[in-house]
């Protein structure tokens, strides 16, 4: 009878730890690998990632490298012994010693159908570009960007409301059970890894907190998509009277626009003009304030067009 396989697993967030929780129900975890504690809160505490608590409730070793580089994690790495290594969003470059670690390599669950959108920001570059669709591949990691041997892919239709936090939440759950569904089949020999083609490869580059900077050049339709796209984080803002006004929930109107950066209200809801279009804000915060529905932004006696 061939022995259980032992796995590692790498990752750090509530992405991960969807994965790590389905993934020990059914295999042998023998170790976690997550990023380190940050400080974090009001109080500036320290937080654990989302994987770490998850695998303290399991009782599984856990090592927190700040680089997974440094020889100190890589001899923690070999004492774990892995047949092979999960990975999901862990957050660092693995570099080749360690993809070469395990002898049935490094695994990983990546959120996009690919080869379109390899990289760090794949579930907010699907709603930027406005695709009809994004899904989970299983995927064998080499020393590209997302560009190893596919194992299996599922798809998942992206709905007109989705913002990259409610996508997250269906992606995260699809990523496991296709993760819990491969692995036998891959470790039994039955899934031929397939090359990714040539054609149809994007990158989704990794998101700084300026790139939620709202442009009223482009189109209210591209600026709807950026709210979604960026809902939770980075979020997206413009100035207003010297601050930021952050947006958290947009529509389009497609009444001709008076200008871009032209403000107007519709329906008793404060608007923007764009290169083609009308951006209607339904939820907003100012500096300093709470979220806000639009028309209670306009009821405080704010100056507005």
């Amino acid at each position: 009878m061939e022995k259980t396989p032992r796995i590692v697993f790498m990752g750090s967030p509530d992405f991960a730890a969807i994965a790590l929780k389905r993934l020990a129900q059914d295999f042998n975890v023998v170790g976690v690998v997550t990023q380190p504690d940050r400080r974090g809160g009001r109080g500036k505490k320290l937080i654990s990632p989302p994987v770490k608590i998850l695998a303290d409730e399991l009782e599984i070793p856990t090592i927190q490298p700040r680089c997974i580089r440094d020889d100190d994690a890589m001899d923690a790495l070999r004492r774990f012994a892995p047949d092979l290594i999960v990975v999901a969003a862990y957050g660092q470059i693995l570099r080749p010693e360690l993809l070469q670690l395990p002898p049935r390599g490094c695994i990983n669950i990546h959120g996009s159908l690919l080869p379109r959108w390899r990289g760090a920001a794949p579930i907010q570059a699907s709603i930027l570009a406005g695709d009809a669709e994004t899904g989970i591949t299983i995927m064998m990691m080499d020393e590209g960007v997302d560009t190893g041997d596919m194992l299996d892919k599922r798809a998942l239709p992206i709905a007109d409301d989705d913002t990259a936090g409610t996508l997250f939440d269906k992606l995260a759950p699809l990523g496991a059970e296709l993760l819990v569904e491969t692995l036998p089949k891959y470790l039994s020999g039955e899934i031929n890894p397939q090359l990714q083609p040539a054609e149809g490869s994007t990158y989704a580059k990794m998101l700084k907190k300026a790139d939620g900077l709202l442009d009223f050049s482009q189109t209210a339709e591209e600026l709807e998509r950026r709210v979604r796209a960026f809902s939770p984080w980075p979020g997206t803002f413009f100035e207003w009277n010297g601050k930021p006004l952050k947006v958290h929930r947009a529509h389009v109107d497609g009444r001709k626009s008076p200008g871009n950066g032209i403000k107007l209200k519709v329906a008793g809801v404060p608007a923007i003009g764009t290169a083609e279009g009308v951006l209607v804000l339904d939820q907003i915060q100012p500096a300093g304030k709470k979220s806000m529905d639009g028309k209670s932004f306009l009821s405080g006696g704010r100056i507005w067009e």
